[in-house]
Formats: C-alpha cells, sequence, structure tokens
C-alpha cells in the first residue's frame, strides 16, 4: 500500500484501516509513505503492518525534483526485491509513482482517486502524467457512481475503473450520540481550506446565533483558512460560542458529544467526516456537491440535502434542525440506520478481494463471509500487498 504520508488526512485513515484490517486478517502488508518527511503516523497502524518511510530510505527529507527521482529509483528497487502479489496506491502523485516505479516488473497495480476536484483548465504536469500513465495500471477505482465518466474522459485508454466507496469503520458502532446537554452543537469537521468553504458555515451560524442562545459551533480541522476563520469569529464577537479546536485523533467522540454535522464543501472525493457521523446517528446538512452526499444520504432521504452553495437554503436547514429536537432524533436514526447498511466495513472489504481477483491476485479472502478477525486463521490464502 502506497501512500503520499501519514499525517492527518481522509486518504491516510482509510489506508490505514484497511492495511490493519488486511494483516489483522492474515495478509503480509507493507504500508509505504512515500513523500512525506518522516515521522510518525497520525492514526493507529497495527504491529502487524511493516511501516516504511521512503525519506528513511533516501536519506533526504525535502521534496524536489532530484529527490522525487530519488524516491522513484528507491520505491522502485523495493518493490523489485519484494515482488508483492499487488501494490494499490492513494492519491494523484503517489499513482503516478506507482506506475512508473512497477514498470515491467509485472505486478498488478490499483491505483485509487480519492476526489472529483473541480474542471480546471491550467497547465499541471501532474495532469499531464495521469493521463499519459493511468492507462498502464490494471485498475483505477473511485469512490463514487458519479466520477466513472469523468476519469473515462479524462483517462484514455484505462483498462478498467471500480467504484469502491470508503467503508463505515465497525468500531464506530460503538459510538452513539450522547443525550443533548444545556448546551448544543453545531459540528464540522474537515480540513480548513477554501474548498471546504467553512467561511459559508460561519455566515448561516453568525445570522441564526441572535435566536439560538443554546447552540454553539465547534469547528475541527486546521489550515490556511484558520486565521481568516478567527478574524471573522473575532469581529461577530462570538469567540465564546464559535470554537476552533485544531485537529482531533479521536472524531467518533467529537460526533457523539455533538447535536448536529454540517458539510459544506464546493467539492470532495467521499466525504467519511458526512459517513461516519451518519454513522454515530448524528442529522446531517450537506451541500450536494461532487461528489459523494447525494449518494451517502440517499438523494436527502437519509438528511438534508441542500443544492451547492445556496446560502439561503443552509440557513433555512440549520434553522429547521436547531429548532426542532424530535426532527433531529429521527434524521439521525435513519442516518445511522441507511450508512450501517450499505457501508459496512466488512462488504466494502468483500469489494477489494473482488478487485484482487480481477487483478489476478491469488488466494485473496472473502470478508463477506468472516470477520477480518475470524479471517486470521485463513492465513494460508493470504496475499502480500
Amino acid at each position: 500500500m502506497l501512500t503520499s504520508s501519514l499525517n492527518i488526512g481522509g486518504a491516510e485513515r482509510v489506508a490505514s484501516g484497511l492495511c490493519n484490517a488486511w494483516a489483522e486478517r492474515g495478509d503480509e502488508v507493507t504500508l509505504i509513505a512515500t513523500f512525506s518527511g518522516g515521522g510518525k503516523p497520525f492514526y493507529r497502524i497495527s504491529g502487524n503492518v511493516e511501516l516504511i518511510f521512503l525519506a528513511d530510505l533516501v536519506g533526504v527529507k525535502r521534496v524536489n525534483l532530484i529527490s522525487y527521482l530519488q524516491r522513484i529509483h528507491v520505491l522502485r528497487r523495493l518493490i523489485a526485491a519484494r515482488s508483492p502479489d499487488l501494490i494499490v496506491s492513494f492519491l494523484p502523485n503517489v499513482n503516478v509513482a506507482a506506475v512508473l516505479s512497477s514498470a515491467f516488473l509485472g505486478i498488478p497495480v490499483i491505483i485509487c482517486e480519492r476526489s472529483d476536484a473541480p474542471n480546471d483548465h491550467r497547465f499541471h504536469l501532474l495532469d499531464v502524467l495521469r493521463r499519459l500513465l493511468y492507462r498502464f495500471a490494471d485498475i483505477l477505482t473511485v469512490q463514487t457512481d458519479g466520477v466513472v465518466p469523468k476519469v473515462k474522459s479524462m483517462y484514455p485508454g484505462l483498462r478498467a475503473v471500480h467504484v469502491v466507496p470508503n467503508g463505515l469503520p465497525p468500531e464506530i458502532m460503538h459510538y452513539r450520540k450522547r443525550c443533548s446537554g444545556d448546551r448544543k452543537i453545531l459540528l464540522s469537521l474537515g480540513r480548513l481550506s477554501a474548498e471546504k468553504q467553512i467561511n459559508k458555515l460561519l455566515d448561516a451560524y453568525i445570522s441564526l446565533a441572535p435566536f439560538f442562545n443554546d447552540w454553539d459551533l465547534h469547528i475541527y480541522g486546521d489550515g490556511e483558512e484558520r486565521a481568516a476563520l478567527e478574524r471573522k469569529v473575532r469581529k461577530a464577537g462570538l469567540e465564546n460560542r464559535v470554537l476552533l479546536k485544531g485537529a482531533t485523533s479521536d472524531p467518533w467522540q467529537v460526533m457523539a458529544e455533538a447535536d448536529a454535522f454540517v458539510l459544506v464543501s464546493r467539492h470532495e472525493g467521499f466525504p467519511n467526516a458526512l459517513l461516519e457521523a451518519m454513522g454515530i446517528g448524528l442529522p446531517c446538512v450537506a451541500f450536494d456537491c461532487p461528489s459523494g452526499p447525494r449518494e451517502i444520504m440517499r438523494g436527502g432521504e437519509a438528511g438534508r440535502l441542500i443544492a451547492l452553495d445556496d446560502q439561503d437554503a443552509l440557513v433555512a436547514a440549520l434553522k429547521e434542525l436547531m429548532e426542532n429536537a424530535p426532527l433531529r432524533s429521527s434524521l439521525g436514526q435513519r442516518a445511522r440506520e441507511e450508512v450501517s447498511s450499505r457501508y459496512s466495513f466488512a462488504a466494502v472489504l468483500a469489494r477489494w478481494d473482488q478487485l484482487f481477483r480481477h487483478a489476478g491476485v491469488k488466494g485473496a479472502g472473502d470478508p463477506a463471509a468472516m470477520t477480518p478477525r475470524e479471517a486470521v486463521g485463513h492465513s494460508q490464502t493470504s496475499s502480500h500487498v
């Protein structure tokens, strides 16, 4: 498994969870952070997963053209020496590295696109490399059905495209939304970057705050937009009610302590935070952005799905939830039932095993028929990822 880094982030968390599950059932798993400077993983990595930072092998922490080529060279040597049954890579720059470093070695490669970026007609070398190289991967995975036509148009000559959503971690079912206290919490959780549009959520909350004195806004995450958000909070005089909490290593506990969740992104790949908030039983409001919210929320049946960037509709949906406790309870229960049935981790692992078999890997397990822990005894049919 190749990923760019092991810092905080949705792709990193999913990669860590998959590696842990594969290793727990008996597969030999090596997780390689390709372009980070080293350090320690933000998320828990099983002791049964071999962890490698390419920066440590290359001896260079910085990333530039020369060190990029060095890392590709070292990665190729490592792949050739290990001869794994399969390579899985997450994120565009890592996908390119995976194809280059495994060329002519005869090892199946599954590359994974994790986002549905907006159309951008500016020249990017990485985009050129993706168009040239993605065709040499055995499988490209995306996270929603809506992205399939786009990637087929963007990357000519693809051998196979499959949809594999993120799974709902089984541990999340131990969490349930707590009973509301005296202070109610509207929750946002994600990177504080331009595409997440937290400023729109903050504007909506500022307009509602005078009418809902018992509601606070908790914003988790870090990023380049933090300073601008802090200035807006100070200008509104809401320092005691809008809390920028930074990153958290325990998002499910944070969700369990909240009363409603909001996603206002301009675009997503597959919003883990939305899926997990629904899994815990939070009523959710989300922009109908590409891609993910519409499929996860069943077109609005399991939450409030509103037109992208419709600020008035956002304010109205938040007001509806903030003033109606029975509605929050019913929407939260419906959300939990929907995602727990459609996005179980076992079902998603089964999809991965189907891909492994499609790529020609023999002995891939069948998690649909057994839990990861039960599958440990089946290690004689394990794979090396």
